[in-house]
């Protein structure tokens, strides 16, 4: 009982600090990009708080897989440091002994990277891609305040509104300034709305005005007036099957079975299988040489991480584009890293391991 606390005591207190810090990070990534972006004009100022919250509940499922792997390797390692392993070894505690208290440790932390991977995270890619098209639709006519020049998204278009929407759902007196290669164009017209069409493509339709274009210091000129004169927004953001199958509950990803759906399922099922087994992973692998370097584990640590999360990564583009079944490709990686696993523990437990053996 003193060993298994003591074990899942230093786990839990390491666990935390991890989180802390990886959890840090990601909010810190997530928050540079998106400052980036609304610097830019791409997204509004106003977003940027409940955009860092979706792009945080996405990579939790992540981060509670890397806290549990390093939060049992690094407790382990310093045992072996401080020579605390030899006296559990003196003791009569073999190495399989630790199992149990890791296995305690880490499978409530795998039950909630399950329901984060199978539940949460979906729910926060959908809620994203809702609150993007929200944003979308919040095009660059509909920011512009009425007596106040203001630039589009991307600053290749001033607007200028002199008085706002009517009951018509149209505005007065309206402003365009745009440039493109090399040419200025400048659109003046008496009414102005905002119109979608089919195709999902969004045009401010302008009516009763003159348009101007031509090089900057040169005299030649064209002046054109029209009744009616559509100026293209933002044509429709097409979006890849891969980024579809996120915002997909797991329960309509097993009704509808087809690749790319089976594919996701298999990245959702994959990561917590990878997280239990990463965990068991961490005891072979914190062995330390004292009078080594300490840092090689921790590097053949992260190593082993990044092969096995890219191997489910690669199965699962390969079952979604019909190269794989899915059948086959749920538990290959995962028999594979088990497989190692054993090897790593026979290795050393093994006084003399049949590689070494002689005749």
């Amino acid at each position: 009982m003193i060993f298994s606390r003591a074990l899942r005591r230093e786990f839990s207190q390491s666990a935390v600090g991890v989180f802390v810090a990886l959890f840090a990070i990601v909010i810190t990534v997530v928050l540079v990009r998106l400052l980036g972006q609304a610097a830019g004009g791409r997204v509004p100022s106003d977003a940027v708080l409940a955009l860092i919250g979706f792009g945080a509940l996405t990579q939790l499922p992540i981060v509670l897989s890397l806290t549990v792997f390093i939060a049992v390797l690094m407790p382990l390692s310093r045992s072996y440091r401080d020579s605390e392993m030899v006296v559990w070894f003196a003791s009569g505690v073999p190495l399989t002994a630790f199992i149990r208290p890791v296995l305690r440790f880490a499978l409530p932390i795998v039950l909630g990277i399950a329901a984060a991977t199978l539940f949460l995270s979906p729910w926060a890619h959908l809620k994203n891609a809702e609150f993007q098209a929200r944003l979308d639709a919040r095009d660059d006519a509909s920011r512009v305040a009425p007596g106040v020049f203001r630039e589009s998204a991307g600053a290749q278009r001033v607007f200028f509104v002199e008085m706002g929407a009517g009951e018509n759902g149209k505005a007065r007196n309206v402003f365009i300034s745009s440039e493109q290669n090399g040419r200025l164009s400048v659109i003046m017209a008496a009414e102005g709305s905002l119109h979608t069409d089919e195709n999902g493509d969004r045009f401010v339709v302008l009516e009763k005005g003159r348009r101007y274009e031509g090089e900057p210091g040169t005299p030649e000129y064209r002046v054109m007036e029209f009744e009616t004169y559509s100026v293209l927004i933002e044509e429709r953001k097409t979006e890849s099957q891969g980024v579809r199958s996120r915002v997909i509950p797991t329960l309509e990803l097993l009704q509808s079975p087809t690749e790319h759906n089976l594919g996701e399922l298999l990245g959702r099922l994959g990561v917590p299988v990878a997280a239990l087994l990463l965990a068991l992973m961490a005891i072979p692998l914190s062995f330390v040489n004292p009078r080594a370097g300490r840092a090689n584990n921790l590097m053949f640590a992260i190593l082993t991480y990044l092969v096995y999360s890219n191997a489910i990564s690669i199965f699962q583009s390969w079952v979604g584009q019909g190269r794989l079944r899915f059948g086959l490709a749920v538990w290959l990686p995962h028999v594979v890293v088990l497989a190692l696993l054993a090897l790593m523990f026979y290795r050393r437990l093994a006084v003399s391991p049949f590689w070494r053996a002689r005749p």
